[in-house]
């Protein structure tokens, strides 16, 4: 089934110059990158982006994370791939959420780290699922933004709009 995820290339990504690396991993895959930006990423977003995460007593530092505060490199690069199981292939070249418990193979596993103070430098984000990519992407990237018409949109104002 053809699906769309959204990949965060993360501060920590940035800041120690894996874009490229990331970007060469989907590119192996059959996936087809369909929108990118750069993105400084304000609390709105962050908090909006893991609404999801909420209650959790990490969600601050998540925040935080997200924004660059914790590593004074507030860019991330945000990326949109379509392609059939789109959700599995990009989980399975991310690697899981802890770097220590990825495969060494995975982008996680290979480039991510855990801090002495417990945080989870694991480089990249990447939709847990069919409906929480659209989401994401319609959180992150305007239909102009994406070059494929993967959503359904309307016009407001003379402009599309996701519907």
């Amino acid at each position: 089934m053809n699906e769309h995820i959204l990949v965060i290339i993360k501060p920590d990504g940035m800041l120690k110059g894996h874009a490229g690396h990331v970007l060469s991993r989907f590119e192996e895959t059959d996936l087809a990158l369909i929108g990118g930006r750069v993105v400084k990423v304000t609390r709105e977003l962050a908090e909006t982006h893991y609404e999801h995460l909420k209650e959790r007593p990490f969600f601050d530092e998540l925040i935080r994370f997200l924004m660059g505060e914790l590593h004074n490199q507030d860019l991330v690069l945000a990326l949109v791939f379509s392609g059939i199981d789109a959700v599995k292939k990009g989980r399975a070249i991310a690697g899981a959420t802890n770097p220590e418990q990825a495969e060494p193979h995975s982008i996680r596993g290979s480039l991510g780290r855990v801090t002495t103070k417990g945080v989870f430098e694991n480089v990249i984000h990447v939709s847990s699922d069919a409906e929480e990519g659209e989401r994401e992407i319609k959180l992150w990237f305007t239909p102009h933004e994406v070059a494929r018409e993967i959503f359904s949109v309307k016009i407001v104002d003379g402009r599309k709009v996701w519907a």
